[in-house]
């Protein structure tokens, strides 16, 4: 039987017996876990980390999620009663239900519309077409011992990555948030994949004036903090990763 994973508490909430333990299973460089920490953080709620090497999952991870996906978030009752939450999208919407005094899906039906939509952008096409290439080139390869790499591949990566780019840029030039006039799930998913992206100094900011304001607003909040502090062994951030305003 697999060892158990280790877990560190993040937050500074106390629990009470109508409060359930949570422990977030992730990786700290996989952007879908980011969206749920950075969630996590932004509504205050104390959670337990699990760190989850994705590319050789657990006996004990798989039993959580068959599907070997990231993130899980379980929530563990006084009473004895666990919930087990697979995948952003299920874990969104729950922490928008569950801990209702901040919502990040907006109240607006147009935008909250607006919002669903991109998070699956980042859920599907983003992923697909930029991280499966660039981030796996970067990151993953060197994660799983894979050598090192393939040019061509990094290179139709930047090219996709600076499609989707220009078009958040349009968004931010004629909106305050990326879905509209309020922040939302849509941001920190957005922040989420280029904070990984950041890292491995793949981004151009003075390219995109509006997305670069945006971030610096974004990368500025108490929830962002965390991720700030994460470091991928044997690969160096960028110079201004941790920089608030750079």
């Amino acid at each position: 039987m697999a060892a158990s994973l280790p877990k560190r508490t993040t937050g500074c909430i106390r629990f009470d017996m109508n409060t359930p333990l949570r422990t977030l299973y992730h990786f700290a460089f996989d952007p879908h876990s980011r969206l749920v920490r950075l969630a996590l953080g932004e509504k205050k709620l104390a959670f337990e980390e699990a760190p989850v090497k994705y590319w050789e999952p657990t006996d004990e991870f798989l039993r959580l999620n068959v599907s070997g996906l990231l993130p899980v978030l379980v929530e563990s009752y006084d009473h004895g009663r666990n919930i087990t939450l697979c995948e952003n999208r299920a874990i969104l919407e729950h922490l928008d239900e569950s801990a209702a005094e901040v919502r990040l899906w907006p109240t607006d039906p147009q935008e909250r519309g607006e919002a669903r939509r991109l998070v699956g952008w980042f859920e599907r096409k983003f992923d697909y077409e930029v991280n499966a290439l660039l981030l796996h080139e970067k990151m993953e390869k060197r994660l799983m011992g894979m050598g090192a790499p393939n040019l061509s591949a990094l290179r139709a990566g930047r090219d996709a990555l600076r499609d989707h780019l220009l078009y958040f840029e349009s968004l931010l030039e004629a909106r305050n948030w990326l879905s509209g006039r309020h922040m939302s799930y849509a941001d920190f998913a957005l922040a989420s994949h280029l904070s990984v992206i950041d890292y491995v100094d793949e981004m151009n900011w003075d390219r995109y004036k509006h997305l670069k304001t945006w971030y610096m607003v974004v990368k500025s909040r108490p929830a962002f903090r965390p991720l700030l502090a994460d470091t991928l062994p044997g690969v160096a951030p960028s110079a201004h990763y941790r920089e608030l305003d750079f």
